[in-house]
């Protein structure tokens, strides 16, 4: 049995204030000394990166819906390892699932972790109804461990007073904190939530300021309690993607991780590593040579902030062509593909990219795909064998059009069926529900996966970099 101190914070709805208050508790409780491991429910990026820097390790994202179930106690077990206590940040409501039995919802991922939950509760403009809503939530679902809440943008003293009584005399569960209305959003949002950390060179004040309003107004030694009371867990299985060894010794992967791509469950690079391959960090903003590569790793994130320097990197968008048609194994999700195309349309005007694939990709002021995706792989490529059924996520406000001809009217067709290894399932993909397009040994999908819910995946993509390794070398 394993003894794990663990909270999930959760709320009734996005916007409630589960974000600032899972950085201030992560940020605060670090601050302290303890070695705190933060987790994020869901797909989120961003959110995840904000909740490592708050805490000084990286965040894990823990999905029902992405991974195998065994796999969500294993994982939380792995990565929980060596630290006095977890903070669990969930999404959307805390019973908001895939259906109306709340399939992959926070309040099921707090079951399969058998982990107390504390709520958050957006109290504008609310006093004795906020009992009546707590314990609503406490007799919702059989199971739930509601351990406390934690009342956000109460209005004063008085305010404070009523909602704390009425919640502790009516609803039976204890109030931990009662945070007070912030005049400004302390991390400022864009289309996809909240702005990258890589955009901000403020972060640790930032932080700071956020853990000092969450240490003034929440009982954090109650909350420290309430953690340490989860119950021990069985033991952990093994990990899904087990450790091998790549046939032509230890292949190099590039991965393209700078202030424009950096979009990466870590899972999916500790995957590619124990299937034997040796990581190498690139960058596509800047004409700096490369080491020798066998394969290529190109993540997502927002090459639209970054699209001139981008774009007057000719060497490199060259390099990266070149390389593609020599058959250099090459995987993309979402922000690679956009870069892996032949421009990318900001505000009318089109911005030239690698030009790997003839399509361009614009930026639109509406999402163009934004949720949990099911994709079946219909044509051969190195990293998906045909037949499999991906678990993934959409997260784009990019849409794929045709390539721009090279005299003013010439447009070039859209790439036909035969060019899509992918069939959506669920979710929108690049054209007409195909997604996942493939050229020699590239492969580019709006399609987001996870290495544990792929297994195939990074021992595929290890063996084509083996590969190509092997046929460089015996041209020598």
């Amino acid at each position: 049995m394993n003894y794990r101190p663990r909270l999930v914070l959760a709320g009734l709805s996005g916007g409630a204030g589960k974000t600032i208050l899972s950085l201030g508790v992560c940020r605060a409780l670090a601050q302290t000394g303890l070695r705190v491991r933060p987790f994020k429910k869901g797909p989120d990026y961003i959110d995840a990166a904000w909740l490592g820097l708050a805490a000084g390790r990286d965040a894990t994202n823990l999905d029902p819906f992405l991974l195998p179930p065994e796999r969500i106690p294993s994982l939380f077990l792995e990565k929980s390892d060596g630290c006095d206590v977890s903070i669990v940040e969930g999404n959307r409501g805390l019973f908001d699932g895939m259906d109306v039995a709340g399939s992959c919802s926070t309040a099921a991922l707090a079951r399969s972790l058998a982990a107390p939950v504390v709520l958050i509760l957006d109290a504008t403009k609310m006093t004795r109804t906020a009992a009546a809503i707590v314990a609503g939530v406490a007799a919702f679902e059989p199971g739930l461990n509601l351990a406390g809440v934690v009342l956000n943008r109460t209005a004063g003293p008085r305010h404070r007073d009523i909602l704390r009584e009425a919640i502790e005399t009516l609803a039976h569960v204890p109030v931990l904190g009662q945070l007070p209305k912030i005049a400004e959003n302390p991390i400022p949002e864009r289309h996809m939530g909240l702005v990258s950390n890589r955009e901000h060179d403020a972060v640790d004040p930032i932080l700071d300021g956020i853990a000092k309003i969450v240490a003034d107004h929440v009982d954090l030694d109650r909350l420290l309690a309430i953690a340490q009371s989860a119950p021990d867990l069985p033991d952990s299985l093994p990990p899904v993607c087990s450790a091998s060894t790549a046939a032509a010794g230890q292949p190099a992967i590039g991965v393209v991780r700078d202030a424009a791509l950096w979009f990466y469950y870590p899972e999916n690079l500790e995957a590619l590593e124990r299937a034997g391959a040796r990581l190498v960090p690139v960058s596509i903003l800047d004409d700096a040579p490369w080491p020798e590569l066998d394969g290529l790793y190109l993540g997502g994130g927002f090459p639209e902030t970054h699209v001139e320097s981008i774009a007057a990197s000719a060497a490199t968008r060259e390099r990266v062509r070149r390389l593609s048609r020599d058959g250099l194994p090459i995987y993309a999700e979402c922000g690679g593909f956009m870069y892996l195309c032949q421009g990318l349309d900001v505000a009318g005007t089109v911005h030239p990219m690698a030009g790997v694939f003839p399509v361009t990709t614009t930026l639109c002021a509406r999402p163009q795909g934004l949720g949990y995706s099911l994709a079946a792989v219909v044509r051969d490529n190195p990293f998906h064998p045909v037949g499999t059924v991906l678990r993934g996520h959409e997260f784009h406000y990019s849409k794929c059009q045709a390539a721009i001809g090279s005299c003013p009217g010439d447009v070039p067709p859209l790439p036909g069926p035969e060019a899509f290894a992918l069939v959506m399932e669920r979710g929108v993909g690049m054209l007409a529900g195909l997604d996942g397009l493939v050229t020699a040994n590239t492969f580019a999908a709006y399609t987001h996966i996870h290495a544990d819910g792929a297994p195939h995946w990074a021992p595929n993509f290890v063996a084509a970099a083996s590969a190509y390794r092997t046929r460089g070398e015996k041209k020598k």
